[in-house]
């Protein structure tokens, strides 16, 4: 292995990256309270400082008051000095969020899906209406992270299957990549879900974990020694094609191929788009949550409805809620009998509703039928998780470009 020799340029650039990430973590700091974290001297934490104000990246915001002496100056980093985008895409239309590189959400906005059969126009359209909300140049954004329902190729970095968008398919990462004229990573939606739940939720700082996603689709992300789990082939987590009992076997165009069209597929009353029509995902998709809580007397509109309506009033819903959990626990026990996470997180809409009953009853209802028992706890991700975790991982992108050597 080749190393680097460590050269005081070398030295320089590992002590600005790291008082930066510093700043970015811990807000605004003195020029002695970042020599104090990062263990280095006043006198190169000064010339440090100095560095990053001739770059644009750091400024001084205020000062601190205490002690003898001169206030001491507190920098911060310099929000403008980069911007990302991050997208959630779905068949009912997409959500843009711009952020300015100390992760500060300036713009969210949502689109018509009109137009949805044409991936870069769509995509275009989101992002210039949020770069007009946030007063920001398209020009400016630094990274672009796109969410998507679907199998991902973890190599190409293209879209091999969506079965909720057949638009998007092999082909458009380039596209977008050439109308954007910007680095644009797609990624799975519910592995930036994953993304979002470790950076700001339930599995903070967590290794291992596995989310399950209940919403208008079903999936699950696995993140193992702090990395997402793919698979091979980019198609780790659809979960919802998982065979269980009392279900049929979600086959024919329920797959990529699309060769016996019909076969496999229904129409989900609840969301109006096609749906597997067997599978883990026949028994706890959307139709079939309400179809079990109406049968139990719980009469709400929707399923997310009915979930919260039976976890907020456990002695109306709690057979209702008992039932679902035992449907739910399939699929959480298989991943847990296979992979031993430790952690689930529930999220997606449907999840979320459920709240810690739900949550309770699945746990107790793995343990029973497993050999260890994971902690199954509800997504403490605020506001749209898919666009959070998009954001994020553009964040970590932006970074490693702006925060990166000196300029030569």
């Amino acid at each position: 292995m080749v190393r680097r020799p460590g050269t005081p340029r070398l030295l320089r650039e590992l002590n600005d990256r790291a008082a930066l990430d510093l700043l970015v973590e811990q807000g605004p700091l003195t020029r002695a309270q970042i020599g104090e974290h990062t263990g280095l001297s006043k006198v190169t934490a000064s010339q440090l400082l100095s560095r990053l104000e001739d770059r644009g990246l750091v400024e001084v915001v205020g000062e601190q008051a205490g002690g003898r002496g001169p206030n001491a100056a507190l920098y911060a980093v310099v929000p403008s000095s980069a911007y990302v985008a991050g997208l959630e895409v779905g068949p009912d239309g997409v959500t843009a969020g711009v952020a300015d590189v100390t992760g500060c959400i300036v713009a969210q906005v949502t689109v018509d899906p009109n137009g949805a059969d044409e991936p870069v126009k769509t995509v275009h359209s989101a992002v210039v209406k949020a770069c007009r909300s946030a007063r920001v140049a398209l020009s400016r954004l630094s990274a672009f992270v796109i969410g998507t329902p679907g199998v991902v190729d973890p190599r190409s970095g293209d879209v091999q299957f969506s079965f909720d968008l057949p638009a998007w398919h092999e082909g458009v990462l380039e596209a977008l990549r050439t109308d954007l004229r910007r680095p644009v990573t797609i990624e799975n939606d519910v592995n930036l879900a994953a993304i979002a739940e470790r950076a700001y939720g339930a599995a903070r700082s967590a290794d291992d974990f596995a989310l399950m996603w209940f919403d208008r689709g079903i999936g699950l992300s696995v993140m193992l020694g702090g990395r997402l789990h793919r698979g091979r082939s980019g198609g780790a987590g659809e979960i919802g094609y998982l065979p269980v009992p009392g279900a049929p076997l979600p086959l024919g165009a329920a797959r990529r191929g699309q060769e016996d069209e019909g076969e496999g597929v229904t129409e989900s009353t609840t969301w109006g788009i096609p749906t597997l029509a067997g599978g883990y995902g026949s028994l706890v998709g959307a139709d079939a949550v309400r179809a079990l809580a109406h049968a139990h007397g719980i009469g709400e509109p929707t399923a997310v409805d009915c979930v919260r309506a039976a976890a907020a009033d456990e002695t109306r819903g709690g057979v209702f809620l008992d039932e679902l959990a035992n449907r739910i626990s399939y699929g959480v026990t298989s991943v847990n009998i296979v992979l031993d996470p430790g952690l689930v997180v529930l999220s997606g809409h449907l999840g979320r509703a459920g709240g810690v009953p739900l949550a309770t009853r699945i746990e107790r209802a793995v343990g029973r039928i497993s050999p260890t028992r994971p902690s199954v706890v509800v997504t403490e991700v605020e506001g749209n998780p898919v666009l959070r975790g998009a954001l994020h991982a553009a964040l970590d992108q932006a970074r490693d470009e702006v925060f990166s050597a000196e300029k030569s």
